[in-house]
């Protein structure tokens, strides 16, 4: 039975659910669950569904504080946002599916899984993570969630995904910056707990001249399995995916159907 919650967290722009609501008996076809960076949405998804094609169901994940749960309170604790998520829309994730995210995201995905093996739920076929540092290494870069404004300015446009209608516009960044530093919050201030590695296969993706992950800091990933793990990198910078989501899409329609 679908959680009366559930839509909240897989809506589509226009408020409509992104995918039809799971019965948990069923859940045929191959879903990937995907979670937004920092300050994102899950529209940032939304064009995927298209490249995705029938082989797959790509369902965006919508955190509060954003789009129609603008008037929601953003968490600034990974553990409570993963508390609330599995709680809400836990149920849904059976068959066949696997987690994709990026930056902030990636975190999200992967504390999400380890918080559904915790409690003895079927766990992704694939975790998919992007644009983010492995979770054990130590945070040596800037923070940025306490930066002054103007700084905070500066690193979105150097990190590059931020529209410049946004970027440009003084009463939509008053709007955008709060979330966005509570968003960093749960990225920057997250601890990490050590645990046996997952038991399912792990990709990293990663863009050549990510400032905010290099090569070695995304090959960390594969001591947090014990399956299989890969890494492709591409050009580009920390958005490098705005480019590469076909490329990133068939792989995941790859791995499921294997």
């Amino acid at each position: 039975m679908t959680r009366p919650n559930a839509p909240r967290w897989l809506p589509l722009g226009n408020g409509r659910p992104a995918v039809p609501m799971l019965d948990p008996a069923s859940g045929s076809s191959a879903r990937v669950y995907c979670f937004p960076h920092a300050g994102a949405s899950a529209a940032v998804y939304a064009p995927w569904r298209a490249l995705a094609g029938d082989r797959l169901a790509i369902c965006p994940v919508q955190p509060p504080g954003r789009a129609e749960r603008f008037r929601e309170k953003p968490f600034t604790s990974v553990d409570s946002l993963v508390d609330e998520l599995v709680a809400d829309i836990g149920d849904q994730f059976t068959g066949t599916y696997a987690f994709f995210g990026h930056s902030m995201g990636a975190l999200l995905a992967f504390e999400v899984t380890r918080k559904l093996r915790a409690i003895g739920a079927q766990l992704p076929k694939h975790l998919f993570v992007s644009g983010r540092a492995a979770p054990q290494l130590p945070d040596t870069r800037k923070q940025l969630r306490a930066l002054p404004q103007p700084e905070l300015i500066a690193e979105l446009k150097r990190l590059g995904g931020m529209p410049d209608a946004v970027l440009n516009e003084p009463e939509l960044l008053e709007l955008f910056i709060p979330l966005f530093r509570a968003d960093l919050t749960v990225n920057e201030a997250y601890t990490h707990r050590v645990e046996d590695p997952l038991p399912l296969p792990l990709t990293a993706f990663g863009g050549h001249g990510d400032p905010r992950a290099d090569d070695d800091e995304l090959k960390a990933w594969g001591e947090l399995t014990a399956g299989r793990f890969a890494l492709h990198t591409y050009p580009g910078g920390h958005f490098y995916l705005e480019k590469k989501a076909g490329e990133l899409i068939d792989l995941f329609a790859a791995e499921l159907a294997a």
